[in-house]
């Protein structure tokens, strides 16, 4: 930055490098949570990387060191409900038997997922309406945000999520699961009623299709039963 000295030369200066927190200062807070708190507040667009950074007390340096975009940090968010959701549900137990089985199992699943994310639906309203417009964005969390806790969510019924069978499976899991989504954001009341009513239908209209098995598993069972 150009400043006059006495002679009325100019002269250049180097900013001042950003000061550290003192020791013993206010922690950080989470960068994610902070990200979502903006969102709900500002919307999608306007929740700069910068805004996340101040709001989180972080330097940009360090953000940067921990989420390289916003999309990062949507997929962070993602991670952290996936988890909260196979916490929530237990330790696995044996598979399901029947079709019944696996309906619950995902019924329990998805419920479990919107638990998990209820703190910040006033942020998951705005994400719904305002992700669409962004286009790489919206990409970015289908692929590495959606996609895994979809492959979470059919794990918990033993539903195998690999190849042509397991696509055709994450796909209408994941149609089942954003159409509920959207009643849930609606469902303001205290047992979900609404929400629960919805995804038992959703589940029971895909459970044909969900527990499918394709050509090779057909081929496989014939054979151990020619055996």
């Amino acid at each position: 930055m150009a400043q006059d000295d006495k002679q009325g030369k100019k002269r250049t200066t180097r900013p001042k490098a950003a000061r550290k927190p003192a020791a013993g200062g206010p922690a950080a807070a989470d960068p994610v949570d902070a990200m979502l708190t903006l969102v709900a507040e500002q919307g999608w667009r306007a929740t700069t990387l910068g805004r996340i950074a101040e709001a989180s007390g972080l330097p940009l340096s360090e953000l940067y060191g921990r989420y390289r975009s916003k999309t990062d940090l949507l997929a962070a968010y993602a991670h952290h409900i996936d988890a909260a959701m196979l916490a929530a549900l237990g330790r696995p137990v044996a598979a399901p038997g029947d079709a019944a089985g696996i309906k619950d199992r995902l019924f329990e699943a998805v419920m479990a997922r919107f638990d998990a994310l209820a703190p910040h639906k006033a942020a998951i309203r705005v994400l719904l309406r305002e992700l669409p417009a962004d286009p790489l964005a919206l990409a970015c969390f289908l692929q590495r945000g959606l996609a895994p806790g979809l492959d979470w969510m059919l794990a918990t019924a033993e539903l195998d999520a690999g190849g042509f069978p397991g696509m055709m499976r994450r796909k209408l899991l994941g149609g089942i699961y954003l159409d509920t989504l959207r009643v849930w954001l609606k469902d303001d009341s205290a047992d979900l009623a609404a929400t629960m009513a919805h995804l038992d239908k959703r589940l029971e209209q895909g459970l044909r299709w969900l527990t499918a098995r394709g050509p090779i598993s057909h081929m496989r069972e014939r054979a151990a039963n020619r055996s």
